[in-house]
């Protein structure tokens, strides 16, 4: 499986870098791994739905 970093997952979904480190802190990404300190993120994960925000 192919993986992202937080700073390529951060481009792509035009959120912050420390964004993404919350959402998989949170286990909202699934399949995301952590590997020596970095999260690993697919590259197909979609972005997760951002609760601050109302639908």
């Amino acid at each position: 499986m192919d993986y992202m970093t937080l700073k390529e997952a951060s481009e792509k979904w035009g959120v912050t870098p420390r964004r993404v480190n919350y959402y998989c802190a949170g286990g909202r990404i699934p399949g995301a791994v952590k590997f020596s300190r970095v999260w690993l993120i697919p590259k197909d994960a979609k972005k997760p739905a951002d609760a601050r925000r109302k639908k």
